[in-house]
């Protein structure tokens, strides 16, 4: 069984014990079941990892470590994802795999064929969601280095602040694929749209700045799966698979 891993932001050294957050602490205890002296890894999000085990101090939890060391488990490639915003676990399940196959940031953004619209407050509930499925698979796949989860806005508004990354748009129709194109030496922005893909206006608004379409072959991805190919392929083509 693998020795579980918590995020447990810093700083903190091998030093001294390290008090666990209360969701770290109720994780490990409640759902995984740790006992005092078991094993555990704690990451910082920042690079570095901790080894040691689990110590109890009354109702207090926390860490003793006896190993730390800057480590790095992340993709040579540098890829922002600029996700239109799909409903429920379509967007859950994209988040999470794009965690896992090493993208660095990701920008929820609410586009014209969205067919999720959020309050304020439902927004700032659902983006904390974003942000701990973000945190739960780094802990699942290893990474040290924790992806930001950007608020979520609006598409054109995004579209209009100036950026000098390689933009890639995700379109059943374009002529070119991954495999054509030249391997980037810069930073990646991948454009994903939601359930009813990009609306013409706003394909024509992404090309006017620049980007490029890819197609993922011949058949239709639906949202969940568009942007999990394209990265998956660009890791195989470009990156560290």
């Amino acid at each position: 069984m693998a020795i579980p891993r918590f995020y447990c932001p810093g700083p903190w050294s091998a030093a001294r014990p390290v008090d666990l957050p209360e969701t770290v602490a109720r994780h490990a205890t409640s759902a995984l079941r740790l006992r005092e002296g078991d094993a555990l890894i704690l990451f910082d999000g920042n690079g570095r990892e901790g080894s040691g085990f689990l110590q109890r101090d009354g109702k207090q939890l926390y860490a003793t470590l006896t190993e730390c060391r800057d480590i790095s488990r992340e993709s040579p490639l540098a890829i922002t994802l600029v996700q239109g915003i799909s409903s429920g676990d379509r967007m859950d399940y994209t988040l999470q795999k794009a965690v896992e196959l090493g993208v660095n940031e990701i920008i929820p953004v609410f586009m014209k064929r969205s067919v999720v619209r959020l309050s304020d407050e439902r927004l700032a509930r659902r983006h904390a969601h974003w942000q701990a499925i973000v945190v739960a698979a780094c802990e699942q796949c290893g990474r040290n280095d924790l992806p930001t989860v950007a608020t979520p806005g609006d598409f054109d508004r995004w579209l209009s602040a100036p950026s000098e990354r390689l933009m890639l748009l995700l379109d059943p129709e374009a002529p070119d694929s991954l495999r054509t194109l030249t391997i980037p030496t810069g930073p990646v922005c991948l454009l994903a749209g939601p359930e009813g893909g990009f609306d013409p206006l706003e394909r024509r608004a992404v090309m006017a700045r620049g980007a490029t379409g890819i197609r993922l072959g011949p058949r239709v991805l639906r949202t969940e799966t568009a942007a999990v190919a394209a990265l998956a392929a660009m890791q195989v083509l470009w990156g560290d698979f």
